[in-house]
């Protein structure tokens, strides 16, 4: 049995990112960058307005000039600008030559349609926007092993870059073993239960940016046990769930040592689902979950969650952690390294309460977890802990000021 820190760095060491592909940009949402790129231009690709006003000289401050034309967006400046003259420009249109600076129009008193009055103080270079101020023509403007996000696409777009050579997703098989699983769109017994293990580990790889495959649960049999890895040997990574107990029909890492499977790490000293099985066929990984819903989920974001990083090509496969405080007071039956999920508000961290390995309905609620040593009996009200966050898009239910103000 390995340590939870132990188990990770086992992952961290033996998992390696998978090929690459070219793909548009439309379709590159969510995966890794496996390339730097450089720009191709200059970014704004000339000097133009950051406001609807007037080019303007700077020994006219404070005089009246007369209007000499208007520079919309998309025009070119055939013009220079002399003293006594002011050019109307749009936002966005390039500046004319013998500008020093842009004023905007709710600065300026009108006099007539053709003459103006500027005013007194007119600042060198205000209101324009200088040519590769964002992005300089020939530097790096995304990272090799960034996660592309639609923001990035407005990135790749200003360069006119239409397709991105990025690591290719992820392939996930899930099964579930158990004849007493049936599918949660058939018809079950009184003695037959739901399979909510599958769907769950199935959504949420495909939230992580996988390419997700289902196969219908497996029977208890060493052969369709067999015959359910066979199908899934294609995949960069297959997960199980059940069947890695001690039971008389709990054959599911037999049926893969049978067929291959270089054992890593089975069984952590984690609370719960201390089962959990980390192995390698090949070039497909392996992790068999416990069967219990609850510890299969914790299992599955303490440990499959960064495998499947690591195979996306990210370097950011690591546990992020929220410093927060405890809510309140918390029991803890000392003597394991004890997972608990718990809800937090963006201030505090409240423990779920009557969180077992075989529940289901505190798995929705939980925003985070919090990992505790063997020797914590107890947290206290408002002692600091560290939280691993499993919500990604953490939004609040209460309105709140988030401005930073001066006291």
């Amino acid at each position: 049995m390995v340590k939870i820190d132990e188990a990770l760095d086992i992952i961290y060491n033996e998992v390696t990112k998978k090929g690459r592909h070219i793909v548009p940009i439309e379709d590159s949402i969510g995966a890794i960058t496996s390339k730097s790129y450089q720009a191709f231009f200059d970014l704004p690709r000339f000097d133009n307005s950051a406001m609807d006003g007037y080019a303007v000289k700077l020994t006219d401050a404070n005089r009246a000039v007369n209007i000499k034309e208007v520079i919309y967006a998309g025009d070119y400046p055939q013009n220079e600008l002399k003293e006594n003259e002011a050019i109307k420009i749009m936002t966005g249109a390039p500046i004319p030559k013998g500008c020093e600076a842009i004023v905007p129009i709710e600065d300026i008193e009108f006099l007539t349609k053709e003459s103006i009055i500027l005013p007194s103080s007119i600042k060198a270079n205000a209101m324009i926007r200088w040519r590769g101020e964002d992005i300089k023509s020939g530097k790096i403007f995304l990272k090799a092993n960034t996660k592309v996000t639609g923001y990035t696409l407005a990135l790749l777009a200003s360069q006119g870059i239409t397709h991105i050579e990025v690591y290719r997703k992820p392939k996930v098989v899930i099964f579930s073993t158990g004849e007493e699983l049936k599918a949660h769109y058939e018809k079950i017994e009184s003695h037959q239960l739901y399979n909510s293990n599958a769907p769950m580990f199935y959504a949420r790889a495909l939230e992580l940016g996988c390419d997700v495959s289902y196969i219908s649960s497996s029977g208890d049999t060493l052969d369709e046990l067999k015959a359910s890895i066979i199908e899934a040997m294609d995949a960069d990574l297959i997960l199980t769930s059940g069947g890695v107990s001690v039971g008389d029909k709990d054959f599911t890492i037999q049926a893969f040592k049978e067929l291959g499977m270089e054992i890593l790490f089975s069984k952590v000293n984690i609370k719960p689902g201390k089962p959990t099985t980390f192995g390698k066929m090949d070039s497909c990984f392996v992790v068999n979950l416990p069967g219990n819903p609850l510890a299969g989920m914790v299992n599955f974001e303490m440990f499959v969650k960064p495998i499947i990083f690591k195979l996306s090509g990210s370097n950011s496969f690591y546990h992020p952690l929220i410093t927060t405080k405890m809510r309140d007071n918390h029991k803890i039956k000392a003597g394991k390294y004890t997972v608990i999920l718990g809800e937090w508000n963006g201030d505090s961290f409240l423990p779920i309460d009557n969180q077992r390995p075989g529940m289901v309905s505190p798995m929705n609620r939980a925003d985070g977890m919090i990992v505790t040593t063997p020797e914590i009996d107890s947290l206290k009200k408002n002692q600091i802990v560290k939280m691993i966050p499993i919500k990604l898009n953490l939004q609040s239910d209460k309105k709140d000021n988030f401005f930073i103000a001066k006291d």
